[in-house]
């Protein structure tokens, strides 16, 4: 695997957390289970699991329902956060009803721990405090009953499982902020990327286009001027209108040769990067995407392009972004996800271009190796005013999307230049 190469997510972190709380709870759960009631009587015995204590068809009833309940909750866990985290706890306290237990057993309560974890990872701070502060009052309602029922069986389990619950908190808050971090750092490069584009433009507007603008409105309005009285001078402003415009559109065309050669030598020979492969760099633009995909499928990677709406002309900025997006999303495809196929989606509507690039293998994937990647691609939407994401598909891949705007009435533009 190539340095540059994203090491795939382990699978540990792809297990969905509602599985992970039901492993949790139900692994605790059997096991007294199978050791207390199943198996044959041994010497040891639990202050926390009495051999008899599910004979009654009310206590086996009653932890049937827990079990119920927390497969209930675990199921909902992504969609229902705050109710299946209720419906968790509510079967772990049914659960030490039915064993007639005055603490809950620190394995039992893991499962909660591990569903405020994810609460906290994934929802605001005061929902994640809420849900710590229902765990803690569950476990001081035990303690309180202890007392209550001068029970000195043992020692009291309650602090160090409370301690278990802020560890669980701080684990998943740390999460959360650090995804927050990292959205905060992708939103500020793009919009720097946004200014210093805008700066370098502004540059090269002013030493190419500026001093020729200038001359052309200065003679423009002497011309207007003396058009009746004196048609020599004005058909003169006007020939030096004529080759202004000619040289700043010449400078123009230039300027943008330059930017659009610089960006390709970039992204390809990016540095302390290889160059990307001659298959995967066509000349830019949608044109080339078919080409795109037919070299890149003989090169052992089949690529499935599906065009919808109706097809048109677009801006020259557009036109490229969309490219580098198809060609980026491609090349990480090709080098880092391991799978046989991808499909490109181009779907050309009204006010809007969406570019959709998805495959279905071992993991996500950066794209660190192609010298622009995904802040690069992210950049490129940012600068159009456009929406971009980028991540893991359901059921497994990578899915890159981007919206990309189409100012009304650049289709007559597009074909007069074209013309």
């Amino acid at each position: 695997m190539p340095a540059s190469a994203p090491l795939p997510l382990p699978l540990l972190t792809r297990i969905p957390p509602g599985l992970w709380t039901a492993l949790a709870w139900y692994a605790a759960a059997v096991q007294p289970i199978v050791e207390y009631v199943l198996m044959p009587p041994q010497r040891s015995y639990s202050l926390n699991y009495p051999r008899g204590g599910l004979d009654s068809l009310a206590a086996q009833a009653l932890l049937a329902l827990a079990f119920v309940l927390v497969l209930a909750g675990s199921v909902l866990l992504r969609r229902r956060t705050s109710v299946a985290y209720g419906l968790v706890i509510v079967g772990t306290v049914v659960s030490t009803v039915a064993w007639r237990q005055d603490e809950i057993p620190p394995l039992q309560f893991l499962a909660v721990d591990v569903a405020l974890c994810y609460i906290a990872a994934t929802r605001p701070r005061r929902s994640s405090l809420t849900a710590a502060a229902a765990a803690l009052a569950v476990l001081g309602g035990h303690l309180v009953l202890r007392v209550v029922t001068a029970d000195d069986s043992g020692v009291a389990q309650e602090p160090f499982v409370a301690l278990t619950v802020a560890i669980a908190w701080l684990i998943g808050n740390s999460s959360h902020q650090a995804r927050a971090h990292t959205a905060e750092l992708h939103a500020r490069a793009a919009a720097e990327a946004v200014t210093a584009e805008r700066l370098h433009i502004a540059r090269e507007m002013h030493d190419t286009v500026a001093h020729s603008i200038g001359i052309i409105a200065l003679q423009a309005g002497a011309a207007a001027r003396v058009v009746e009285t004196q048609p020599a001078r004005a058909r003169e402003a006007m020939l030096t209108v004529e080759t202004a415009g000619r040289e700043t559109l010449a400078g123009l065309r230039r300027m943008l040769g330059a930017l659009r050669q610089a960006d390709q030598d970039e992204e390809h020979t990016g540095p302390g990067h290889a160059p990307a492969p001659a298959s995967l760099r066509p000349a830019a633009g949608l044109a080339n995407v078919e080409r795109l995909a037919s070299t890149t499928t003989a090169a052992g990677v089949r690529v499935d392009v599906r065009w919808q709406g109706r097809r048109r002309p677009l801006p020259a900025d557009v036109d490229l972004a969309a490219f580098r997006i198809v060609q980026e999303s491609v090349t990480n495809a090709v080098r880092h996800s391991g799978a046989a196929s991808c499909r490109v989606r181009l779907d050309y509507r009204d006010d809007e271009l969406t570019v959709e690039v998805s495959d279905r293998g071992s993991g996500g994937t950066t794209g660190k190796g192609t010298g622009y990647g995904l802040i690069g691609m992210r950049e490129r939407v940012a600068l159009l005013h456009g929406d971009f994401s980028a991540g893991p598909r359901t059921g497994g891949g990578f899915l890159v999307t981007a919206s990309l705007p189409i100012p009304v009435g650049t289709e007559a533009e597009a074909k007069a230049v074209a013309g």
